[in-house]
């Protein structure tokens, strides 16, 4: 006898039966409302179980194959020239893919790492609505440049192995009815979350990082591709995802090259094909000179920089520098970088003699307190050394340096607005406390501006709080009007230390005064500044004119040589902005040791 699920599973069979539609053409586009079929499951089944139906909405991309026949082969979104199996290959990109998602390196000719479907949309050959696409692929080149077109901007590459081209096909643009059906086995459960995590990457690590890796006659071609497979694991490690850390890489030799910036790649294997194709340059190991490179000019916002995260520069040097590191260290961490050293091969009591300066470990990094330096006895057996670099290039706790004095500081400007300045040589000071403003980073979590000015009184223009972005800052200095009268310097200096910084003494920014005058004070200044350097304020005197040089010595902060400056002419105030703005960063970084 027949059990009873073995007659419900007939009469659900008779069921199915009885609903089963003919087959579809290929290529004929299914009706509103239908069903979708997937392989090897009636459609009945599909049609009663959501977990079923939710299975065939996951979809992944898969390495394509190009069809022999004249049918496209459907891609997705994301499916890039590398994953081509054969030289020329007709797609299908699907509609609605957006915009911001597609990675494009080249223009006419792309880098085979580059989305296809969006470099036959930057090219022109189909539109966001989808269509066939021809490609063919192409030897590697030499460069690929970076053009806008069609609403994407694709980004410049050196150097990479393979191409491709994109044309149309004889038969026009197909519009793509929706996502497409890969033939890959879906991912549920756990499969689709550690997909997830490998997207998204490491979220306790989030860090903006540069591998400045050692491409000098120093390490020579076997050692380089040591250090190669080194940063590759680091890489690994460190779970490289969108919103977990970036990294990039920058070549030190003769001349420093960028290999990659941080917008280049956000998954692993990207990371991992782009580091096998870097080539040995050889040369000086002018490590200096790419530090101060990295520091300056790859991290921006169109390099592909975050806001708010910490950003690191891992420096590879074997054997020695050939140039001067301690300055390129200071640049760094005047843009708050956080520079570690890792060293390979120490040069040995022989080899002393010919480093410029021993010290350079200590003098480059971060901060000399034993975090930041980390020695590799040689390139061979390395791995072990690969998880303790990840775990301190992920103690943002540690990173000492992310505060910098451009992000940091509390400056107040006090202005004489006494009869003797007049009102066009008081448009001169608005427009050099304007220059000094624009130095800094200005927010409401970051740096901020004051001011005072005084003649017997005081008049409190703005505060630290009263404007937090910097347009605000100096939209408001332009619209200080001119006071005239007298010369009470010190009265002034008690005031603003009192009334502007007071409210402040405890926050974490440092606190600068900026005192600007033209004459002789009616009253005592040397109280009033010996108060507001007890209260922790450093103090920058700058004087114009008739203002007697005592005075501005007394007013300036120790060594007081490097906190006073005069001018015989108000026009020669632009002349000391960035004096003014070097003084204060190295205060700040003073402070900090």
């Amino acid at each position: 006898m027949r059990s009873w699920k073995g007659l419900k599973r007939a009469r659900d069979s008779r069921r199915c039966h009885r609903h089963q539609p003919q087959q579809q053409r290929v290529g004929q586009r299914r009706q509103p409302g239908s069903v979708l079929q997937l392989p090897g499951v009636p459609v009945c089944a599909a049609a009663m179980s959501p977990v079923l139906m939710l299975l065939g909405g996951v979809l992944l991309a898969s390495p394509v194959r190009a069809s022999d026949g004249s049918a496209p082969t459907t891609i997705t979104c994301l499916t890039r020239g590398v994953d081509l199996r054969k030289e020329r290959a007709d797609v299908l990109c699907p509609a609605d893919c957006p915009l911001w998602q597609f990675y494009v390196f080249g223009n006419v000719v792309y880098a085979s790492l580059s989305s296809i479907c969006g470099a036959a949309i930057h090219r022109g050959v189909i539109t966001n609505a989808g269509g066939t696409v021809r490609v063919q692929t192409l030897p590697g080149k030499e460069n690929y440049s970076a053009v806008y077109a069609n609403g994407i901007q694709s980004q410049v590459l050196t150097r990479w192995a393979s191409s491709f081209s994109v044309a149309g096909t004889k038969s026009g643009a197909l519009e793509a009815a929706g996502r497409p059906l890969s033939t890959a086995r879906p991912s549920t459960g756990k499969r689709l979350k550690k997909l997830l995590e490998k997207t998204v990457g490491n979220k306790d690590c989030k860090a903006d990082i540069a591998f400045l890796i050692d491409g000098s006659y120093n390490i020579g071609q076997r050692r380089f591709n040591l250090q190669k497979n080194f940063v590759g694991k680091v890489a690994v490690m460190l779970r490289i995802g969108t919103e977990g850390p970036h990294v990039g890489v920058v070549q030190a030799s003769e001349h420093p090259k960028t290999e990659f910036y941080l917008k280049n790649f956000t998954a692993a294997k990207d990371v991992l094909f782009a580091i096998k194709e870097i080539g040995f340059r050889g040369g000086n190991s002018n490590t200096g000179k790419a530090l101060k490179h990295t520091a300056q000019r790859f991290f921006s916002l169109e390099n592909g920089v975050r806001r708010g995260i910490p950003k690191i520069v891992v420096v590879f040097i074997d054997g020695w520098p050939s140039d001067d590191i301690e300055e390129a260290g200071i640049v760094a961490r005047e843009f708050g970088i956080n520079v570690f050293i890792v060293s390979v091969a120490r040069p040995t009591t022989e080899e002393q003699g010919m480093v410029q300066d021993v010290g350079f470990v200590d003098k480059a990094v971060c901060r000399n307190n034993g975090f930041f330096s980390y020695h590799i006895p040689t390139w061979f057996g390395t791995t072990k050394y690969v998880k303790p670099l990840v775990q301190k290039l992920c103690s943002h706790e540690q990173m000492l340096c992310s505060k910098t004095c451009y992000n940091s500081v509390n400056i107040a400007f006090l202005i004489d607005g006494s009869s003797s300045v007049g009102d066009s040589n008081f448009r001169l000071v608005l427009e050099f406390i304007s220059n000094v403003a624009k130095a800094f980073e200005i927010s409401d979590i970051g740096s901020k501006i004051a001011a005072v000015q005084f003649t017997y009184d005081q008049r409190m223009e703005f505060s630290f709080t009263d404007y937090t972005t910097k347009d605000k800052v100096l939209s408001a200095v332009r619209g200080i009007r001119y006071m005239s009268g007298g010369t009470a310097t010190g009265d002034a200096i008690s005031f603003t230390t009192r009334n502007l910084f007071g409210p402040v003494r405890d926050g974490p920014n440092k606190n600068f005064l900026v005192v600007l005058t033209d004459g002789q004070s009616y009253d005592d200044v040397r109280g009033p500044a010996a108060a507001a350097h007890k209260a922790g304020i450093t103090v920058f005197s700058i004087g114009v004119a008739w203002a007697p040089l005592d005075d501005l010595k007394d007013m300036a902060s120790e060594p007081r040589e490097s906190h006073n400056f005069f001018t015989r002419e108000f026009t020669g105030l632009e002349q000391i902005v960035p004096d003014v703005v070097r003084g204060i960063c190295r205060d700040f970084l003073n402070s900090k040791q």
